[in-house]
């Protein structure tokens, strides 16, 4: 994916990673060798996106000076490798426990979560429930229709058309489980997942099964 950030941007964003106290707009500009209005004018776009801020006066010999700081999201906008982590660390504990345990965890750390959501779905109907866990599947990432459409064909199914987790799943389908067992408890229906885009769908669907 491309970097929406400029090269110079870039650059300056690079500087404050090695300077966590702050620079400020002359050390800015000596180092990319700009002028201090072009340094001002990246800032101001870096600043209105989030990625920094300006941190608090320092009083030097002359003229108190402004440094400017990385935010979490300057921060957060160089590479992490969280999905290559969780990747090394599902492998050991599927090795260390086993195939079906591992399984097993999936759907305990899905039943967790849920308890976090219970109180969302105090004296909700069938139908509220579903909208209200639709809400919370958007809130987490996975991109739902975010609707219920009573007497629909597609009224027991929840379709999820981006995978929160798509990377791992590829390597690891047991993490759907954890799906499952999350809508399960937070719907008190048995879930039963019918295509997966981790094995090719161009859709998660999950069938509501009523007993």
């Amino acid at each position: 994916m491309a970097d929406p950030i400029g090269l110079r941007q870039r650059q300056l964003l690079e500087l404050l990673l090695e300077h966590k106290k702050g620079l400020c707009i002359d050390e800015l500009a000596k180092s990319l060798h700009i002028s201090r209005n072009a340094v001002q004018q990246h800032i101001s776009v870096l600043e209105l996106e989030g990625y920094l801020q300006a941190g608090v006066l320092h009083k030097t010999g002359g003229r108190p000076v402004r440094r400017y700081v990385l935010t979490e999201a300057g921060i957060n906008s160089f590479p992490k490798q969280y999905a290559w982590f969780s990747q090394l660390m599902l492998s050991d504990l599927k090795t260390e426990i086993g195939a079906e345990a591992f399984q097993r965890y999936m759907s305990k750390l899905g039943e967790s979560l849920s308890q976090s959501y219970l109180y969302r779905f105090t004296g909700k109907s069938p139908d509220e429930r579903k909208l209200e866990l639709l809400k919370i599947m958007d809130e987490l990432g996975f991109k739902t229709h975010n609707k219920v459409d009573p007497g629909s064909p597609e009224q027991n199914t929840i379709k999820a058309y981006n995978c929160i987790f798509h990377d791992l799943a590829q390597k690891h389908t047991e993490i759907c489980k954890f799906d499952i067992a999350f809508m399960t408890a937070l719907l008190e229906k048995d879930i039963e997942l019918s295509e997966c885009m981790a094995k090719g769908s161009g859709a998660c669907c999950f069938n509501i099964i009523n007993k």
